[in-house]
Protein backbone atom coordinates (compact mmCIF):
# COMPACT_ATOMS: atom_id res chain seq x y z
CA UNK A 1 0.00 0.00 0.00
CA UNK A 2 2.52 2.75 0.88
CA UNK A 3 4.56 1.77 -2.01
CA UNK A 4 1.65 2.87 -4.44
CA UNK A 5 1.39 5.74 -2.27
CA UNK A 6 4.60 6.66 -2.21
CA UNK A 7 5.09 6.63 -5.83
CA UNK A 8 2.98 10.02 -6.09
CA UNK A 9 5.34 12.08 -3.92
CA UNK A 10 7.67 12.34 -7.08
CA UNK A 11 8.83 16.02 -7.97
CA UNK A 12 8.10 16.73 -3.83
CA UNK A 13 11.02 14.63 -2.60
CA UNK A 14 13.73 17.43 -1.69
CA UNK A 15 11.01 18.90 0.21
CA UNK A 16 9.72 15.78 1.73
CA UNK A 17 13.33 14.86 2.85
CA UNK A 18 14.34 18.87 3.55
CA UNK A 19 11.43 19.07 6.31
CA UNK A 20 12.48 16.39 8.70
CA UNK A 21 16.43 17.62 8.22
CA UNK A 22 14.95 21.08 9.52
CA UNK A 23 12.79 19.49 12.30
CA UNK A 24 16.04 17.12 13.66
CA UNK A 25 17.82 20.69 13.72
CA UNK A 26 15.04 22.39 15.21
CA UNK A 27 14.95 19.54 17.60
CA UNK A 28 18.56 19.48 18.80
CA UNK A 29 18.29 22.68 19.17
CA UNK A 30 15.20 23.09 21.71
CA UNK A 31 16.97 19.74 23.49
CA UNK A 32 19.96 22.23 24.06
CA UNK A 33 18.01 25.42 25.61
CA UNK A 34 17.08 23.42 28.74
CA UNK A 35 20.69 22.33 29.11
CA UNK A 36 22.17 25.80 29.00
CA UNK A 37 19.39 27.36 31.08
CA UNK A 38 20.29 24.91 34.16
CA UNK A 39 24.16 26.02 33.71
CA UNK A 40 23.34 29.79 33.20
CA UNK A 41 21.00 28.96 36.68
CA UNK A 42 23.77 27.11 38.36
CA UNK A 43 27.14 28.86 37.25
CA UNK A 44 25.72 32.75 36.54
CA UNK A 45 22.77 33.58 38.90
CA UNK A 46 23.32 31.42 41.74
CA UNK A 47 26.48 32.79 42.00
CA UNK A 48 26.17 36.56 40.53
CA UNK A 49 28.90 35.68 38.41
CA UNK A 50 26.67 38.65 35.64
CA UNK A 51 29.41 38.07 32.38
CA UNK A 52 28.77 34.53 32.72
CA UNK A 53 25.02 35.58 32.87
CA UNK A 54 25.23 37.95 29.73
CA UNK A 55 26.95 35.80 27.66
CA UNK A 56 25.09 32.21 28.16
CA UNK A 57 22.20 34.80 27.64
CA UNK A 58 23.07 35.52 24.53
CA UNK A 59 23.87 32.02 23.77
CA UNK A 60 20.46 31.30 24.48
CA UNK A 61 18.18 33.99 22.54
CA UNK A 62 20.53 32.70 19.51
CA UNK A 63 19.82 28.75 20.21
CA UNK A 64 16.03 29.94 20.18
CA UNK A 65 16.15 31.99 17.58
CA UNK A 66 17.59 29.27 15.48
CA UNK A 67 15.10 26.91 16.39
CA UNK A 68 12.71 29.29 15.21
CA UNK A 69 14.61 29.49 12.29
CA UNK A 70 14.79 25.70 11.46
CA UNK A 71 11.06 25.13 12.41
CA UNK A 72 9.37 27.61 9.77
CA UNK A 73 11.29 26.35 7.29
CA UNK A 74 10.35 22.76 8.54
CA UNK A 75 6.48 23.62 8.07
CA UNK A 76 7.11 25.60 4.84
CA UNK A 77 9.06 22.46 3.56
CA UNK A 78 6.24 20.03 4.99
CA UNK A 79 2.96 22.15 3.91
CA UNK A 80 4.63 22.50 0.02
CA UNK A 81 5.35 18.35 0.46
CA UNK A 82 1.89 17.51 1.50
CA UNK A 83 0.48 19.62 -0.65
CA UNK A 84 2.32 18.43 -4.00
CA UNK A 85 1.68 15.17 -2.66
CA UNK A 86 -2.04 15.29 -2.33
CA UNK A 87 -2.03 16.88 -6.16
CA UNK A 88 -0.30 14.02 -7.91
CA UNK A 89 -2.34 11.61 -5.80
CA UNK A 90 -5.65 13.14 -7.31
CA UNK A 91 -4.22 13.55 -10.38
CA UNK A 92 -2.95 10.22 -10.72
CA UNK A 93 -6.58 8.50 -9.30
CA UNK A 94 -7.90 10.41 -11.79
CA UNK A 95 -5.91 9.72 -14.86
CA UNK A 96 -6.42 5.88 -13.59
CA UNK A 97 -9.95 6.41 -14.13
CA UNK A 98 -10.36 7.49 -17.35
CA UNK A 99 -8.40 4.52 -18.50
CA UNK A 100 -10.86 2.61 -16.62
CA UNK A 101 -13.21 -0.10 -19.06
CA UNK A 102 -16.77 0.30 -18.24
CA UNK A 103 -16.10 -2.88 -16.77
CA UNK A 104 -13.84 -1.02 -14.25
CA UNK A 105 -16.16 1.93 -13.44
CA UNK A 106 -18.88 -0.63 -12.97
CA UNK A 107 -16.69 -1.84 -9.50
CA UNK A 108 -17.11 1.78 -8.01
CA UNK A 109 -19.55 4.20 -7.38
CA UNK A 110 -19.33 7.32 -9.14
CA UNK A 111 -20.05 9.03 -5.23
CA UNK A 112 -17.17 6.25 -4.21
CA UNK A 113 -15.03 7.58 -6.41
CA UNK A 114 -15.53 11.49 -5.88
CA UNK A 115 -15.26 10.64 -2.00
CA UNK A 116 -11.47 8.87 -2.57
CA UNK A 117 -10.53 12.02 -4.84
CA UNK A 118 -11.40 14.35 -1.96
CA UNK A 119 -12.29 13.25 1.63
CA UNK A 120 -9.90 10.40 1.60
CA UNK A 121 -6.82 12.55 -0.06
CA UNK A 122 -7.54 15.51 2.52
CA UNK A 123 -7.00 12.76 4.49
CA UNK A 124 -4.06 11.46 3.59
CA UNK A 125 -2.70 15.00 2.83
CA UNK A 126 -2.79 16.26 6.72
CA UNK A 127 -1.38 12.61 7.91
CA UNK A 128 1.68 12.92 5.53
CA UNK A 129 1.91 15.99 6.60
CA UNK A 130 2.08 15.17 10.30
CA UNK A 131 4.51 11.81 9.39
CA UNK A 132 7.22 14.37 7.92
CA UNK A 133 7.25 17.13 10.62
CA UNK A 134 5.75 15.14 14.01
CA UNK A 135 6.43 11.87 13.37
CA UNK A 136 10.38 13.14 12.94
CA UNK A 137 10.15 15.65 15.76
CA UNK A 138 8.15 13.29 18.49
CA UNK A 139 10.29 10.59 19.00
CA UNK A 140 13.62 12.19 18.40
CA UNK A 141 12.95 14.54 20.49
CA UNK A 142 11.41 12.00 23.15
CA UNK A 143 14.76 10.05 23.03
CA UNK A 144 17.03 13.21 23.23
CA UNK A 145 15.15 14.61 26.09
CA UNK A 146 15.62 11.14 27.76
CA UNK A 147 19.38 11.15 27.27
CA UNK A 148 19.60 14.56 28.77
CA UNK A 149 17.47 13.71 31.63
CA UNK A 150 19.30 10.70 32.27
CA UNK A 151 22.30 12.87 32.16
CA UNK A 152 21.09 14.78 34.95
CA UNK A 153 19.79 12.08 37.16
CA UNK A 154 19.33 8.65 36.07
CA UNK A 155 17.28 8.01 39.03
CA UNK A 156 14.50 10.44 38.40
CA UNK A 157 14.44 8.66 34.72
CA UNK A 158 12.93 6.26 36.26
CA UNK A 159 9.60 7.87 36.30
CA UNK A 160 9.40 8.36 32.56
CA UNK A 161 9.91 4.84 32.40
CA UNK A 162 7.15 4.05 34.30
CA UNK A 163 4.92 6.45 32.55
CA UNK A 164 5.41 6.01 29.06
CA UNK A 165 4.55 2.03 28.90
CA UNK A 166 0.83 3.20 30.79
CA UNK A 167 0.55 5.84 27.98
CA UNK A 168 1.45 3.19 24.60
CA UNK A 169 -1.09 0.69 25.80
CA UNK A 170 -3.73 3.71 26.01
CA UNK A 171 -2.85 4.37 22.44
CA UNK A 172 -2.20 0.96 21.12
CA UNK A 173 -6.22 0.36 22.92
CA UNK A 174 -7.57 3.58 21.01
CA UNK A 175 -5.88 3.36 17.46
CA UNK A 176 -6.67 -0.79 17.39
CA UNK A 177 -10.50 0.06 18.17
CA UNK A 178 -11.00 2.97 16.32
CA UNK A 179 -9.77 2.26 13.04
CA UNK A 180 -12.60 -0.62 11.98
CA UNK A 181 -15.34 2.58 12.73
CA UNK A 182 -13.65 4.68 10.46
CA UNK A 183 -13.33 2.18 7.72
CA UNK A 184 -16.76 1.96 7.87
CA UNK A 185 -17.50 5.35 8.29
CA UNK A 186 -15.90 6.57 4.72
CA UNK A 187 -18.15 3.50 3.27
CA UNK A 188 -21.21 5.29 4.56
CA UNK A 189 -19.67 8.40 3.34
CA UNK A 190 -20.04 6.88 -0.28
CA UNK A 191 -23.86 6.24 0.52
CA UNK A 192 -24.07 9.73 1.41
CA UNK A 193 -22.92 11.33 -1.49
CA UNK A 194 -24.31 8.80 -3.76
CA UNK A 195 -27.78 9.99 -2.58
CA UNK A 196 -26.81 13.47 -2.75
CA UNK A 197 -26.13 13.35 -5.97
CA UNK A 198 -29.00 11.70 -7.26
CA UNK A 199 -31.34 13.98 -5.64
CA UNK A 200 -29.93 17.25 -7.09
CA UNK A 201 -29.64 14.90 -10.73
CA UNK A 202 -33.25 14.03 -10.47
CA UNK A 203 -34.21 17.04 -8.70
CA UNK A 204 -37.50 17.42 -11.06
CA UNK A 205 -38.27 14.00 -10.85
CA UNK A 206 -38.21 14.43 -6.90
CA UNK A 207 -40.28 17.42 -6.70
CA UNK A 208 -42.67 16.33 -9.63
CA UNK A 209 -43.08 13.38 -8.22
CA UNK A 210 -43.44 15.27 -4.25
CA UNK A 211 -40.96 13.18 -2.79
CA UNK A 212 -39.07 15.39 -0.92
CA UNK A 213 -39.90 14.22 2.25
CA UNK A 214 -38.78 10.71 1.46
CA UNK A 215 -35.25 11.95 -0.03
CA UNK A 216 -34.90 14.07 3.81
CA UNK A 217 -35.51 10.41 5.24
CA UNK A 218 -33.34 8.95 3.07
CA UNK A 219 -30.67 11.45 3.54
CA UNK A 220 -31.21 11.52 7.80
CA UNK A 221 -30.90 7.80 7.67
CA UNK A 222 -27.57 7.37 6.58
CA UNK A 223 -26.38 10.87 8.08
CA UNK A 224 -27.63 9.66 11.29
CA UNK A 225 -25.48 6.31 10.86
CA UNK A 226 -22.51 8.39 10.27
CA UNK A 227 -23.49 10.72 13.25
CA UNK A 228 -23.66 7.74 15.24
CA UNK A 229 -20.54 5.69 14.02
CA UNK A 230 -18.42 9.36 14.89
CA UNK A 231 -19.85 9.95 17.68
CA UNK A 232 -18.45 6.76 18.95
CA UNK A 233 -15.12 6.74 17.80
CA UNK A 234 -15.03 10.30 19.05
CA UNK A 235 -15.87 9.09 22.90
CA UNK A 236 -13.05 6.83 22.25
CA UNK A 237 -10.71 8.99 20.89
CA UNK A 238 -11.16 11.27 23.63
CA UNK A 239 -10.03 9.00 26.34
CA UNK A 240 -6.61 10.56 24.69
CA UNK A 241 -6.20 13.83 25.96
CA UNK A 242 -7.50 12.61 29.94
CA UNK A 243 -4.50 9.74 29.48
CA UNK A 244 -2.31 12.41 28.22
CA UNK A 245 -3.36 14.72 31.18
CA UNK A 246 -2.80 12.07 34.01
CA UNK A 247 0.24 11.16 32.90
CA UNK A 248 1.95 14.65 32.95
CA UNK A 249 0.61 15.78 35.82
CA UNK A 250 1.73 12.25 37.56
CA UNK A 251 5.20 12.94 35.89
CA UNK A 252 5.13 16.65 37.35
CA UNK A 253 4.14 15.35 40.89
CA UNK A 254 6.64 13.14 41.10
CA UNK A 255 9.75 14.36 39.62
CA UNK A 256 9.10 17.68 41.95
CA UNK A 257 8.57 15.05 45.18
CA UNK A 258 11.82 13.35 44.37
CA UNK A 259 13.95 16.47 42.81
CA UNK A 260 13.06 17.81 46.39
CA UNK A 261 14.31 15.30 48.00
CA UNK A 262 17.62 15.14 46.06
CA UNK A 263 18.28 19.15 46.57
CA UNK A 264 17.77 19.07 50.01
CA UNK A 265 20.38 16.12 50.05
CA UNK A 266 22.52 17.57 48.00
CA UNK A 267 22.38 15.45 45.00
CA UNK A 268 20.75 18.06 42.95
CA UNK A 269 21.24 21.89 42.00
CA UNK A 270 18.26 23.77 41.51
CA UNK A 271 19.11 24.62 37.80
CA UNK A 272 19.42 20.90 37.28
CA UNK A 273 15.67 20.24 38.89
CA UNK A 274 14.27 23.21 36.26
CA UNK A 275 16.06 21.50 33.69
CA UNK A 276 14.21 17.91 34.47
CA UNK A 277 10.94 19.65 34.38
CA UNK A 278 11.75 21.27 31.14
CA UNK A 279 12.30 17.71 30.04
CA UNK A 280 9.66 16.54 31.13
CA UNK A 281 7.09 18.65 29.20
CA UNK A 282 9.23 17.57 26.28
CA UNK A 283 9.26 14.15 26.83
CA UNK A 284 5.24 14.13 27.49
CA UNK A 285 4.57 16.56 24.65
CA UNK A 286 6.21 14.21 22.10
CA UNK A 287 4.21 11.90 23.92
CA UNK A 288 1.39 14.06 22.99
CA UNK A 289 2.23 14.84 19.71
CA UNK A 290 2.86 10.94 18.72
CA UNK A 291 -0.60 10.02 19.92
CA UNK A 292 -1.78 12.67 17.60
CA UNK A 293 -0.34 11.12 14.68
CA UNK A 294 -1.27 7.65 15.85
CA UNK A 295 -5.47 9.05 15.91
CA UNK A 296 -4.30 11.02 12.26
CA UNK A 297 -3.09 7.54 11.23
CA UNK A 298 -5.97 5.64 12.27
CA UNK A 299 -8.53 8.10 10.35
CA UNK A 300 -6.40 8.12 7.06
CA UNK A 301 -5.85 4.60 7.24
CA UNK A 302 -8.82 3.79 5.41
CA UNK A 303 -8.66 6.24 3.30
CA UNK A 304 -5.37 4.96 1.89
CA UNK A 305 -6.61 1.49 1.70
CA UNK A 306 -9.28 2.81 -0.31
CA UNK A 307 -6.79 5.06 -2.77
CA UNK A 308 -4.95 2.30 -3.00
CA UNK A 309 -8.08 0.28 -4.77
CA UNK A 310 -8.31 2.67 -7.49
CA UNK A 311 -4.37 3.05 -7.69
CA UNK A 312 -3.75 -1.04 -8.17
CA UNK A 313 -6.87 -1.26 -10.15
CA UNK A 314 -5.70 -2.65 -13.60
CA UNK A 315 -7.48 -2.09 -16.77
CA UNK A 316 -9.73 -4.56 -18.21
CA UNK A 317 -9.45 -3.23 -21.40
CA UNK A 318 -5.87 -2.13 -22.83
CA UNK A 319 -3.71 -1.45 -25.76
CA UNK A 320 -2.18 -4.40 -27.33
CA UNK A 321 2.00 -4.68 -27.37
CA UNK A 322 1.36 -3.92 -31.79
CA UNK A 323 -1.71 -2.11 -32.41
CA UNK A 324 -3.13 -1.78 -35.60
CA UNK A 325 -3.26 2.31 -36.46
CA UNK A 326 -5.83 2.41 -39.08
CA UNK A 327 -9.62 1.19 -39.19
CA UNK A 328 -9.90 0.15 -43.01
CA UNK A 329 -14.01 0.69 -43.15
CA UNK A 330 -16.89 0.18 -41.20
CA UNK A 331 -17.31 -3.23 -41.95
CA UNK A 332 -18.84 -5.18 -38.36
CA UNK A 333 -19.08 -8.84 -37.53
CA UNK A 334 -19.82 -10.43 -34.41
CA UNK A 335 -18.79 -13.88 -34.42
CA UNK A 336 -20.30 -16.49 -32.05
CA UNK A 337 -20.31 -13.36 -29.14
CA UNK A 338 -21.11 -14.42 -25.62
CA UNK A 339 -21.41 -11.58 -22.87
CA UNK A 340 -21.71 -11.23 -19.25
CA UNK A 341 -21.11 -8.37 -17.19
CA UNK A 342 -19.68 -10.54 -13.98
CA UNK A 343 -17.80 -12.53 -16.65
CA UNK A 344 -19.52 -15.74 -16.01
CA UNK A 345 -20.60 -17.93 -18.91
CA UNK A 346 -23.61 -19.06 -17.34
CA UNK A 347 -24.95 -15.39 -16.60
CA UNK A 348 -24.27 -14.23 -20.55
CA UNK A 349 -26.44 -11.01 -21.38
CA UNK A 350 -25.67 -11.86 -25.37
CA UNK A 351 -25.76 -15.07 -26.35
CA UNK A 352 -24.14 -16.59 -29.57
CA UNK A 353 -24.38 -13.35 -31.36
CA UNK A 354 -23.27 -14.34 -34.93
CA UNK A 355 -24.23 -10.79 -37.38
CA UNK A 356 -22.47 -9.75 -40.24
CA UNK A 357 -23.02 -5.86 -41.35
CA UNK A 358 -21.16 -4.84 -44.42
CA UNK A 359 -19.32 -1.11 -44.88
CA UNK A 360 -22.12 1.81 -44.91
CA UNK A 361 -24.75 -0.22 -44.55
CA UNK A 362 -27.93 1.28 -42.44
CA UNK A 363 -28.70 -1.39 -39.61
CA UNK A 364 -31.75 -0.91 -37.48
CA UNK A 365 -31.65 -3.03 -33.90
CA UNK A 366 -34.80 -3.18 -31.97
CA UNK A 367 -35.88 -5.52 -29.27
CA UNK A 368 -37.84 -5.20 -25.86
CA UNK A 369 -36.29 -3.82 -22.49
CA UNK A 370 -33.88 -5.94 -21.42
CA UNK A 371 -32.75 -7.73 -24.70
CA UNK A 372 -29.36 -6.04 -24.46
CA UNK A 373 -29.50 -4.02 -27.39
CA UNK A 374 -27.30 -1.19 -25.80
CA UNK A 375 -24.69 -4.18 -24.79
CA UNK A 376 -24.15 -4.90 -28.27
CA UNK A 377 -23.15 -1.68 -29.47
CA UNK A 378 -20.91 -1.08 -26.60
CA UNK A 379 -18.97 -3.83 -27.53
CA UNK A 380 -17.90 -2.34 -31.42
CA UNK A 381 -15.62 0.76 -29.70
CA UNK A 382 -14.50 -1.87 -26.59
CA UNK A 383 -16.36 -0.41 -23.92
CA UNK A 384 -16.81 -4.07 -22.69
CA UNK A 385 -14.55 -6.91 -23.99
CA UNK A 386 -16.49 -9.98 -25.08
CA UNK A 387 -16.54 -13.05 -22.64
CA UNK A 388 -16.11 -15.18 -25.89
CA UNK A 389 -15.76 -15.09 -29.24
CA UNK A 390 -14.92 -11.97 -31.51
CA UNK A 391 -15.89 -8.64 -32.53
CA UNK A 392 -14.07 -7.28 -35.78
CA UNK A 393 -14.06 -3.75 -37.47
CA UNK A 394 -12.60 -3.62 -40.89
CA UNK A 395 -11.92 -7.23 -40.82
CA UNK A 396 -9.60 -6.86 -37.72
CA UNK A 397 -10.75 -8.35 -33.92
CA UNK A 398 -11.09 -4.98 -32.30
CA UNK A 399 -9.14 -5.85 -29.70
CA UNK A 400 -6.12 -5.38 -32.04
CA UNK A 401 -6.54 -1.84 -32.41
CA UNK A 402 -4.71 0.93 -30.62
CA UNK A 403 -7.89 1.80 -28.58
CA UNK A 404 -7.84 5.67 -29.02
CA UNK A 405 -7.55 5.08 -33.31
CA UNK A 406 -10.42 2.70 -32.67
CA UNK A 407 -13.07 4.98 -30.79
CA UNK A 408 -11.95 7.44 -32.80
CA UNK A 409 -13.54 5.35 -35.96
CA UNK A 410 -16.91 4.69 -33.90
CA UNK A 411 -19.11 7.61 -32.66
CA UNK A 412 -21.77 6.31 -30.40
CA UNK A 413 -24.99 8.70 -28.96
CA UNK A 414 -25.93 7.19 -25.88
CA UNK A 415 -29.24 6.67 -24.16
CA UNK A 416 -28.01 9.54 -21.77
CA UNK A 417 -27.02 12.64 -23.88
CA UNK A 418 -24.61 14.13 -21.89
CA UNK A 419 -23.75 18.11 -22.56
CA UNK A 420 -21.35 19.59 -20.39
CA UNK A 421 -21.29 23.11 -18.92
CA UNK A 422 -20.04 25.85 -21.90
CA UNK A 423 -21.08 27.20 -25.03
CA UNK A 424 -22.54 25.29 -27.99
CA UNK A 425 -19.08 25.49 -29.67
CA UNK A 426 -16.97 23.71 -26.87
CA UNK A 427 -19.64 21.32 -26.50
CA UNK A 428 -19.28 20.62 -30.58
CA UNK A 429 -16.02 20.35 -30.45
CA UNK A 430 -15.65 17.19 -28.23
CA UNK A 431 -16.20 15.48 -31.42
CA UNK A 432 -13.45 16.93 -33.53
CA UNK A 433 -11.28 19.83 -31.41
CA UNK A 434 -10.21 21.35 -34.36
CA UNK A 435 -13.39 21.66 -36.06
CA UNK A 436 -14.21 24.95 -37.98
CA UNK A 437 -17.38 26.69 -37.90
CA UNK A 438 -18.34 25.81 -41.13
CA UNK A 439 -18.31 22.23 -40.28
CA UNK A 440 -19.86 22.66 -36.72
CA UNK A 441 -22.63 24.15 -38.59
CA UNK A 442 -22.75 21.28 -41.17
CA UNK A 443 -22.68 18.76 -38.66
CA UNK A 444 -25.90 20.68 -36.61
CA UNK A 445 -27.90 20.66 -40.45
CA UNK A 446 -27.51 17.35 -40.66
CA UNK A 447 -28.78 16.50 -37.05
CA UNK A 448 -31.30 18.98 -37.64
CA UNK A 449 -29.71 21.06 -34.76
CA UNK A 450 -29.07 24.47 -36.51
CA UNK A 451 -32.70 25.70 -36.63
CA UNK A 452 -33.30 25.77 -33.17
CA UNK A 453 -29.21 26.96 -32.69
CA UNK A 454 -30.28 29.95 -35.03
CA UNK A 455 -33.19 31.27 -32.48
CA UNK A 456 -30.63 32.07 -29.38
CA UNK A 457 -29.22 35.35 -29.01
CA UNK A 458 -26.01 33.71 -29.14
CA UNK A 459 -26.72 31.32 -31.47
CA UNK A 460 -23.56 29.00 -31.51
CA UNK A 461 -21.69 30.73 -28.63
CA UNK A 462 -24.93 30.27 -26.26
CA UNK A 463 -23.90 28.97 -22.89
CA UNK A 464 -25.13 25.82 -21.86
CA UNK A 465 -25.79 24.56 -18.07
CA UNK A 466 -23.96 21.75 -16.60
CA UNK A 467 -26.02 18.38 -18.14
CA UNK A 468 -27.39 20.52 -20.77
CA UNK A 469 -30.22 21.42 -18.89
CA UNK A 470 -31.06 24.91 -20.52
CA UNK A 471 -31.96 22.90 -23.46
CA UNK A 472 -34.80 20.49 -24.03
CA UNK A 473 -34.26 16.66 -24.27
CA UNK A 474 -34.94 16.63 -28.10
CA UNK A 475 -32.47 19.56 -28.87
CA UNK A 476 -29.32 18.28 -26.09
CA UNK A 477 -30.13 14.75 -28.68
CA UNK A 478 -29.45 16.82 -31.75
CA UNK A 479 -26.67 18.58 -30.32
CA UNK A 480 -25.02 15.02 -29.25
CA UNK A 481 -25.44 13.73 -32.39
CA UNK A 482 -23.81 16.63 -33.89
CA UNK A 483 -21.09 16.41 -31.74
CA UNK A 484 -20.59 12.84 -32.80
CA UNK A 485 -21.02 13.97 -36.84
CA UNK A 486 -18.00 15.89 -36.26
CA UNK A 487 -16.10 12.68 -35.60
CA UNK A 488 -16.52 11.75 -39.40
CA UNK A 489 -16.93 8.36 -37.98
CA UNK A 490 -16.59 4.90 -40.16
CA UNK A 491 -19.75 4.11 -37.67
CA UNK A 492 -22.36 5.69 -36.52
CA UNK A 493 -24.36 4.23 -33.27
CA UNK A 494 -27.39 5.93 -32.46
CA UNK A 495 -28.28 4.49 -29.02
CA UNK A 496 -32.17 5.38 -28.95
CA UNK A 497 -30.77 8.88 -29.16
CA UNK A 498 -34.22 10.09 -31.08
CA UNK A 499 -36.52 9.00 -28.71
CA UNK A 500 -37.13 12.31 -27.84
CA UNK A 501 -37.79 14.52 -31.21
CA UNK A 502 -41.08 13.96 -33.23
CA UNK A 503 -41.21 11.59 -36.17
CA UNK A 504 -41.17 14.19 -38.77
CA UNK A 505 -37.48 15.15 -37.25
CA UNK A 506 -36.59 11.93 -36.52
CA UNK A 507 -37.12 10.96 -40.57
CA UNK A 508 -35.10 14.42 -41.69
CA UNK A 509 -32.13 13.52 -39.47
CA UNK A 510 -32.50 9.62 -41.39
CA UNK A 511 -32.88 11.19 -44.67
CA UNK A 512 -29.34 13.70 -44.38
CA UNK A 513 -27.45 10.56 -42.89
CA UNK A 514 -28.62 8.23 -46.06
CA UNK A 515 -27.88 11.71 -48.46
CA UNK A 516 -24.36 13.04 -46.43
CA UNK A 517 -23.06 10.37 -44.95
CA UNK A 518 -23.32 7.57 -47.18
CA UNK A 519 -20.24 5.44 -46.66
CA UNK A 520 -20.77 5.62 -42.75
CA UNK A 521 -21.96 2.17 -41.07
CA UNK A 522 -25.03 3.15 -39.22
CA UNK A 523 -26.58 1.54 -35.99
CA UNK A 524 -29.94 3.17 -35.28
CA UNK A 525 -31.23 1.16 -31.91
CA UNK A 526 -34.92 2.59 -31.68
CA UNK A 527 -38.46 1.77 -29.88
CA UNK A 528 -40.36 3.24 -33.22
CA UNK A 529 -40.66 1.11 -36.10
CA UNK A 530 -40.78 3.91 -38.07
CA UNK A 531 -36.97 4.98 -36.92
CA UNK A 532 -35.67 1.51 -38.67
CA UNK A 533 -38.11 0.37 -40.83
CA UNK A 534 -36.34 2.09 -44.04
CA UNK A 535 -32.80 0.90 -42.66
CA UNK A 536 -30.87 -1.37 -44.75
CA UNK A 537 -31.67 -4.68 -42.51
CA UNK A 538 -32.87 -4.86 -39.16
CA UNK A 539 -31.61 -6.93 -36.16
CA UNK A 540 -34.80 -8.50 -33.74
CA UNK A 541 -33.19 -8.89 -29.91
CA UNK A 542 -34.64 -11.06 -28.10
CA UNK A 543 -33.73 -11.76 -24.41
CA UNK A 544 -29.95 -11.37 -25.59
CA UNK A 545 -29.89 -13.54 -28.58
CA UNK A 546 -30.71 -12.55 -32.68
CA UNK A 547 -34.52 -13.48 -32.73
CA UNK A 548 -34.01 -12.59 -36.53
CA UNK A 549 -31.84 -10.22 -39.18
CA UNK A 550 -33.41 -8.86 -42.21
CA UNK A 551 -35.23 -6.34 -44.47
CA UNK A 552 -38.41 -4.60 -42.79
CA UNK A 553 -40.73 -6.64 -45.60
CA UNK A 554 -39.10 -10.28 -44.18
CA UNK A 555 -39.61 -9.81 -40.56
CA UNK A 556 -42.78 -8.16 -41.18
CA UNK A 557 -43.94 -11.33 -43.01
CA UNK A 558 -41.61 -13.45 -40.99
CA UNK A 559 -40.66 -12.45 -37.29
CA UNK A 560 -43.30 -12.58 -34.85
CA UNK A 561 -41.84 -9.92 -32.37
CA UNK A 562 -41.42 -7.79 -34.75
CA UNK A 563 -44.83 -8.37 -36.28
CA UNK A 564 -46.31 -7.50 -32.57
CA UNK A 565 -44.19 -4.26 -32.23
CA UNK A 566 -45.08 -2.91 -35.97
CA UNK A 567 -48.91 -3.74 -35.75
CA UNK A 568 -49.02 -2.36 -31.95
CA UNK A 569 -47.60 0.75 -33.62
CA UNK A 570 -49.53 1.34 -36.44
CA UNK A 571 -52.66 0.53 -34.86
CA UNK A 572 -51.81 3.13 -32.07
CA UNK A 573 -50.96 5.53 -34.66
CA UNK A 574 -54.49 5.27 -36.26
CA UNK A 575 -56.11 5.46 -32.42
CA UNK A 576 -54.05 8.73 -32.01
CA UNK A 577 -54.91 9.95 -35.30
Amino acid sequence: MLKNLMGSVREYKTPSLLAPLCVILEVFLEVLIPYLMASLIDKGISVGDMDFVIKYGIILVAAAMASLFFGVLAGNFAASASAGFAKNLRKDMFYKVQNFSFYNIDRFSASSLVTRLTTDVTNVQNAYQMVIRIAVRAPIMLVSALLMASRISPRLTIVYLVIIPILGFALYYIMSHAHPIFKRVFKTYDKLNNVVQENLHGIRVVKSFVREDFEKKKFEDISGDIYNDFTRVEKLIAFNGPVMQFCVYLCMLLISWFGAHLIVAGDMTTGQLTSMFTYTMQILMSLMMLSMIFVLIVISRAGMERITEVLIEVPDIADPDAPLMEVPDGSIEFDHVLFSYAKNEKKSVLKDIHLSIHSGETIGIIGGTGSAKSTLVQLIPRLYDVTEGSVRVGGHDVREYDLQVLRDAVSMVLQKNVLFSGSIKDNLRWGNPNATDEEMQHACRLAQADEFIQTFPDKYDTHIEQGGSNVSGGQRQRLCIARALLKKPAILILDDSTSAVDTKTDAMIRDAFAKEIPDTTKLIIAQRISSVQNADRIIVLDNGAVSAFGTHEELLASNPIYQEVYYSQVKEGDQNE
